[in-house]
Order: C-alpha cells, then sequence, then structure tokens
C-alpha cells in the first residue's frame, strides 16, 4: 500500500552497508563485506553484502534480500513496520496510504492488549484483586514501585469481565480472539482466556503489550498459562523484561527461569536480567541477547529441571558466540529465594564468582561420579573428555585438561591426546554426513523457495540466468519479452519472479531487488537475492542470454511422459521432422 516511488527514495537513503552494520561487525573482502550471519548460529563468516545491487545473502541459511529484508528479519517486523522502523531512522513521512487489512488486524490486537492490561492492572487495585495483592504483595514481598514498574495485574475469577470490558471499548470478539485474550468454547460463545491469575504484561523493545503471562492463586493447573502466539507476538523470539534489560545490560545480561525470579531480581536492583517466556532457550532467544551483551549469566533453578534446561542454554549461548557463566545458588532452590534469605550484597558476590561452563559441567560431572574408586575414575575420565572436545580454544583446552587429569590421576598428555582422537572423530563424521548430502543431491538441490528446480535442474539453472540478466540489463526487458513469456518458463518460482520483472517495466519503474520484493513474498526475495549473489561480479552477455532461452525452448519442445503415451501414431513422424529442422 505505500508507493513503490517511496519505498526507492527511503533505500537510496538507507545504505544497505551502513544498515547491517549496526547489528553485525562487517569485515571487507574484496568487493563484497563479509560477516557472521545474525540469523543463523555463523562460526565462519558467510554473510555477504552486495553493494552493487545493495542486497544480503547468507550462504550458510539461505537468508537474503535488500535492506527492508534485512530489518524485517532482525527486529521481527513485517514489512509495513520494516519501511516504517526505516523511515523513521533516516527522518522520512511514510505516506499514508491506507494499510492492509493485515496491518490494520495487528493494530488492534495492540491496542487490546494496552487495553486488556490496563483492567487486568485496575483489577489488581481494586477490592476484586485483593487475592492477586496478597500473593504479591505478602506472599512474595513486592513492593508498589515494582507492581506498577511492570504493570502487574490480576484477572478476576469471572468468564466475561474482560470480554464485557473490551465490549464497552468497541473491541470485536473476533479481534479478542486474534489476540487470544479471549476464547471460543464449544457452544459458540467467547469466555475469558485468564482468570483468577496474577498477570504479567509482556512489553517489546518499542513499548507494545504484546501477551501476557498468568499464575494460579490456587492448585489448578497449568500453574502458568501464556499467550499463545499471534500476529503481533513468538514466544521463540522475545525475552521477558528485555524492555528493561537493554538499557542496562552494560555488556551482560542474567538469564533467569521465570517471571517472577526476574522480578525479583530487578527488584533487588540489577535490571539487567530477561526470561524466556514459558519454552526452552531458543536460537532466536539467544541471537536477540548477542545483540545486547557478550556475557550471559544463567540463573537457573537448581533442580534437576533447571540444570538440564542450563545445559542445553550453554550450547544455544555458546553457538551465539556469547561467553556463558553459571550462577551456582547453594541454599536456595532459585533466584527469588536466594535474595530472601541472604541480600543483594551476597546475589552480587554470586555473580561476580559465576563460574565458567566448562567449571560448571565438570562439577556436575563429579557430583555424579564416585572418584575414589578405579571404575569412578575411568568413567570420568570417559564422559569428561567429551566436555574437552567442545573447547575450541587450545589453550583453554589444555588447562581443563591437567585439572581433569589430576581429579583422575593420570598425565595430562593422556587426557589431551583422548580429547583429540574425539574431535577428529567428530569432524571426520561431519565431513562424511555432509559427502553423503552432496552424493544424494541434498546440499545443492534443497530449495523451499523452488521445490521443482531439482526435477528441472538445466531449466532451473537457465530461468536464474535470465533472470539475472533482465536485472543486470533493464534495458533488455522489452526486446526479451517479446521473445518469452512467464509461461515459458518451468518452474513456479520462476515464472512469479519473471511475471514480476515485466510488469514493474510495463509500469516504468526501476527493476532491483528492492521494487521486486513489493511483489514478492519475503521468501522469494530471499530466493532472488541467492541468484543474484551467484551472478554478483559476473558480466553477463546476450549470447549467454540466447543460450537459455534455447534451453527452454527445446524442453518446451521435448515430449513429455504424458504426452508420449497419448501421442496418436501418424503424429510421431511430424514431431520427428520438426526436431530434424530445429537441429
Amino acid at each position: 500500500m505505500i508507493p513503490r516511488s517511496f519505498i526507492q527514495q527511503l533505500v537510496g537513503l538507507c545504505e544497505i552497508e551502513d544498515v547491517v552494520s549496526s547489528y553485525v561487525t562487517i569485515r571487507r573482502a574484496g568487493r563484497n563485506p563479509k560477516g557472521l550471519c545474525p540469523f543463523h548460529s555463523d562460526k565462519t563468516p558467510s554473510f555477504v553484502l552486495y553493494p552493487d545491487n545493495q542486497s544480503f545473502y547468507c550462504c550458510g541459511c539461505g537468508a537474503g534480500g535488500d535492506v527492508i529484508s534485512f530489518i524485517m528479519r532482525a527486529e521481527n517486523l513485517d514489512y509495513v513496520e520494516a519501511v516504517r522502523f526505516l523511515a523513521k531512522r533516516v527522518g522520512l513521512e511514510v505516506p499514508d496510504e491506507g494499510e492492509d487489512s493485515s496491518g490494520q488486524l495487528k493494530a488492534r490486537i495492540l491496542e487490546i492488549n494496552r487495553e486488556t492490561a490496563r483492567f487486568f492492572y485496575q483489577c489488581l487495585k481494586s477490592p476484586a484483586g485483593k487475592p492477586g495483592m496478597e500473593y504479591l504483595r505478602d506472599k512474595r514481598g513486592l513492593s508498589m514501585k515494582t507492581i506498577t514498574s511492570y504493570g502487574l495485574g490480576y484477572a478476576p475469577d469471572s468468564w466475561d469481565s474482560l470480554l464485557r470490558h473490551l465490549h464497552g471499548k468497541g473491541f470485536r470478539d473476533e479481534e479478542m480472539a486474534a489476540a487470544c485474550v479471549v476464547a471460543k468454547g464449544r457452544n459458540g460463545r467467547y469466555y475469558d482466556q485468564f482468570r483468577n491469575r496474577v498477570m504479567f504484561p509482556i512489553i517489546d523493545l518499542r513499548g507494545n503489550v504484546i501477551a501476557f503471562g498468568g499464575r494460579v492463586l490456587d492448585d489448578s493447573k497449568p500453574k502458568y498459562l501464556n499467550s499463545p502466539d499471534t500476529p503481533v507476538f513468538k514466544k521463540s523470539r522475545n525475552l521477558f523484561s528485555l524492555n528493561f534489560a537493554k538499557n542496562a545490560a552494560d555488556g551482560r545480561l542474567i538469564l533467569a527461569e521465570g517471571y517472577m525470579d526476574v522480578i525479583a531480581i530487578h527488584a533487588a536492583g540489577f535490571p539487567n536480567v530477561v526470561a524466556t517466556l514459558g519454552t526452552s532457550l531458543t536460537e532466536e532467544q539467544a541471537r536477540l541477547m548477542s545483540k545486547y551483551a557478550k556475557e550471559i549469566l544463567i540463573a537457573y533453578d537448581s533442580d534437576g529441571a533447571g540444570q538440564t534446561a542450563t545445559h542445553r542454554a550453554i550450547n544455544l549461548l555458546s553457538d551465539a558466540g556469547l561467553n556463558t557463566k553459571v550462577i551456582r545458588m547453594e541454599g536456595a532452590k532459585d533466584p527469588d529465594e536466594y535474595l530472601k534469605k541472604f541480600g543483594p550484597t551476597r546475589f552480587r558476590l554470586l555473580l561476580d564468582s559465576a563460574s565458567n561452563v566448562i567449571e560448571h559441567e565438570l562439577e556436575g560431572l563429579k557430583a555424579q561420579i564416585q572418584l575414589d574408586t578405579a571404575e569412578g575414575r575411568i568413567d570420568y575420565l570417559k564422559r569428561a573428555i567429551h566436555i574437552l572436545a567442545d573447547i575450541k580454544n587450545p589453550l583453554e583446552r589444555e588447562v581443563f585438561a591437567g585439572i581433569v587429569a589430576k581429579e583422575a590421576g593420570v598425565m595430562p598428555e593422556a587426557v589431551l591426546s583422548q580429547a583429540s582422537a574425539l574431535m577428529k572423530k567428530r569432524f571426520s563424521a561431519r565431513e562424511r554426513q555432509e559427502w553423503r548430502e552432496i552424493e544424494q543431491g541434498k546440499a545443492n538441490l534443497r530449495d523451499r523457495i523452488n521445490p521443482e528446480k531439482a526435477q528441472n535442474l538445466k531449466e532451473a539453472m537457465a530461468e536464474e540466468g535470465i533472470l539475472a540478466y533482465l536485472i543486470q540489463h533493464p534495458d533488455q526487458i522489452q526486446p526479451t519479452g517479446e521473445r518469452l513469456e512467464p509461461a515459458d518458463f518451468v518452474t513456479g518460482f520462476g515464472k512469479r519472479v519473471l511475471e514480476s520483472v515485466f510488469q514493474l517495466a510495463r509500469d516504468g519503474d526501476e527493476v532491483n531487488i528492492t521494487a521486486l520484493g513489493t511483489l514478492l513474498t519475503p521468501q522469494e526475495t530471499g530466493g532472488l537475492a541467492r541468484i543474484l549473489a551467484r551472478y554478483a561480479g559476473q558480466r553477463m552477455t546476450k549470447e549467454m542470454l540466447d543460450d537459455y532461452i534455447d534451453i527452454l525452448r527445446a524442453h518446451k519442445d521435448k515430449l513429455q511422459p504424458g504426452e508420449i503415451r497419448e501421442i496418436e501414431p501418424d503424429a510421431i513422424e511430424e514431431y520427428r521432422r520438426r526436431l530434424r529442422q530445429k537441429k
């Protein structure tokens, strides 16, 4: 709905290298800068910028597109939101051409969430909210300042109090259901999603209420009820209290397990704390934290489930390039209890003495094994070697090998040798797996954007060559359109992109990845970015275009299996005659 001319003006002011460098450390590598991809766990720079056509592409995860596509991924925004984000960055006013239905629904959901948060907060302060206030003030020891800062509330023990309140504000049942603050029963009637619960609004980095978490005050199940994914909320991509923590991180974030732990830690004077939203830590959340910190202190519960979650989080955070330490809380099951027992000063000492993740893993291993027996020491060595083999820094690996050797009563050289052998074994296994994928054609032919490519590889490659040529030589679009039409393409993806190229040319618009992005899906724009990356720096000639067109014509002239079965005998000779003439 935003004029294409404005989009082109905006992208012209937003150099992709300038924008991306706000998120990624870019290093010069010839004409095309490179960096570690922010969208997957990248070990070597596979994220490449192409200033010539203002695009990016990651050969590791396949993410690609223009500067708008990048902001959509980096900030978890839709297309229009990303345009507004960039426009604000450069001081432009986005023309008001009306919003699409998706944008209108998102705006309504955010309004509903804001009004719902106000309703729960007012209920908490009213006589009806006495059970919630007693829980927060008396049982959990929260001050009114903390309650107000987090906008905590109470959902009354009623089936329709919120429903009636939102009706009075002019919201429709279907809109409330889309926001997941009400649900539809089997009888077709709507009812409140949250009842008799202390409510925790979840606020994004722009100050919008995007979801809710609710804790019961009795023994009913589930103990915590969290909003499911909605058009404005993806639980795997958000963190509770990041709106506070991002300004106080100072290079370090505390990762807690739940809402109350976060609030207790924050209230004790440590605002750089976040938590996941009712799920285990995800790759997206780990990468999100890496934008605001270099070091993560894990403060999960000390029970078995907490330790399992800690082990999983360590691997994800390490893959995101974060230095991770683990807080060991002796004498308390969680941070909230520790702060109540020992106070903020002791908790700060706990943070400063947090153990290295390898130390934590080895200490946990020692706690499970009896080292005073030969069998126990052998078991300890076997399992410790798997931990050492994960250490990439040789010097760090040598130090911990010495610690393990001392514990088990063996020479450090023997431990290092075993760890090195395991690393080589893992490397060989990865190489074999990669080779198997190449042999099976998976590595080259796996293409979710263009699934027909695997069955029509030659023709699909010709289509990609034609598209790259036309974007490089927009003056040749019109004459090429006289020789070729989208129906001549074999794959659906190729047809959609070619039709978009022709449409832009007919409209008199510039043909580039940004303009095409207004007509294609974000996934298709990413597929186009891959094509442009493949041909980047390659001068494409008219002779190449002719060859590509010949490939598609030969395919079109070739009888397909279904046609062969149905062709009449007297038509076979005519078909063969035409083939001889072409040759």
